[in-house]
């Protein structure tokens, strides 16, 4: 598995967010971007995740910051979690982990000591010309949110630089 390292341009995505819409990398050229990726809606771990990034979405668009969580679950999935949790950020369905295979986010993890494969939580800060500014992998979900905002207020005031 290849993994994208800081400075590694950002593969490009065409996916499909919970609203049904299409969301992919270049519709963020104006800003930075937190993408992340979970393994599934509304486990303990991914429901931490995506609460601490809401609680703090107001924090990331102040310094002109969109975070997008990316998983293989469904529409109506993503649609029922955010309800359920009352999210604000934007959720994308990547159901067959294609863009997260390219991101170096899926292969084999281990947990509590077995051996699988599939979703490798893992979140990426990225301008907007498309480069990785900083690649997180094996994230714990406790925390992670707020260490992504530290290290983007660093940023926040280049943009698209």
């Amino acid at each position: 598995m290849t993994r994208l390292a800081d400075g590694d341009k950002a593969p490009f995505f065409d996916l499909i967010d919970d609203e049904g819409k299409s969301v992919c990398l270049t519709d963020y050229t104006a800003k930075l971007l937190v993408l992340y990726f979970y393994p599934a809606d509304d486990t303990p771990g991914c429901t931490l995740e995506a609460c601490q990034f809401s609680d703090l979405y107001g924090d990331f668009a102040h310094l002109n910051i969109d975070v997008l969580g990316i998983s293989p679950d469904s529409l109506s999935s993503h649609e029922k979690f955010k309800q359920k949790h009352n999210l604000k950020i934007k959720l994308a369905t990547d159901p067959d982990s294609t863009v997260a295979k390219e991101y170096g986010a899926y292969g084999e993890k281990n947990l509590y000591g077995k051996k699988s494969i599939g979703i490798i939580r893992s979140t990426f800060l990225i301008d907007g010309a498309q480069n990785v500014l900083k690649a997180f992998y094996n994230v714990r979900a406790k925390g992670h949110a707020e260490k992504v905002l530290s290290l983007a207020l660093g940023f926040a005031g280049k943009g698209s630089d």
